[in-house]
C-alpha cells in the first residue's frame, strides 16, 4: 500500500473529523466532542498562521492519519492530532513514525528545537509511542507559559530537538 503524506487544510476538515472524533470517543471513550475542538473547524488559522503545519497521511484518496503542530514561540511547538486509523496502527505500516518523523524534519528544517505535547493517560499505546521517541515526560507546571493547553490533557512530554 502506497501513502502519502502531505500538508492538508481546511478544505480536508471533514476527513479529519471522521477520523478523529471515532477514535477519541468510540474507540478510547474519551469524553469530547467537536464543539470542545473548534480548531479542527479552522485548521488553516489555528495551525497554520504562526508558523504551524497538519498533515495527513492518505492512501487511494483516504485520510489514514493525521499530526499537526502548533508554533507558540520562535522556537518551539505544540504536537497535536496525532491520529492513526485503528487498522493502519503498528509497526508494519509504521505509520505513526512516519508522521512523527515528518513533522520532525520540518521543526528541524525551519529551527524548532523544542517540541510538547498534552496527551491523556488512557491512551497508553501513544504514551508508549511517544517514550520509544525519546520524549521525555514532564509535569504541567513546567510546560512553557505560551505552551496552548487543552482542557482534558493530563499527561505532559517534551522532546528536544537539539
Amino acid at each position: 500500500m502506497e501513502v502519502q503524506i502531505t500538508q492538508i487544510k481546511n478544505e480536508s476538515a471533514a476527513a479529519i473529523i471522521d477520523l478523529v472524533l471515532p477514535i477519541q470517543q468510540i474507540e478510547f471513550k474519551v469524553a469530547i466532542t467537536l464543539s470542545d475542538q473548534p480548531d479542527l473547524l479552522d485548521i488553516d488559522n489555528v495551525y497554520y498562521k504562526n508558523g504551524g503545519a497538519f498533515w495527513g497521511a492518505t492512501s487511494e484518496g483516504k485520510l489514514l492519519g493525521t499530526i499537526a503542530m502548533i508554533k507558540f514561540s520562535n522556537n518551539a511547538v505544540a504536537l497535536r492530532k496525532m491520529f492513526v486509523k485503528k487498522e493502519f496502527r503498528g509497526k508494519e505500516l509504521g505509520l505513526a513514525q512516519r508522521l512523527l518523523e515528518n513533522l520532525i524534519i520540518h521543526c528541524k528544517n525551519n529551527g524548532i528545537d523544542h517540541l510538547y505535547l498534552g496527551t491523556v493517560p488512557v491512551l497508553q499505546a501513544a504514551l508508549r509511542f511517544y517514550e520509544r521517541n525519546g520524549f521525555q515526560k514532564m509535569e504541567k507546571v513546567d510546560l512553557p507559559t505560551q505552551f496552548p493547553l487543552m482542557g482534558g490533557d493530563s499527561v505532559f512530554y517534551q522532546l528536544s530537538l537539539k
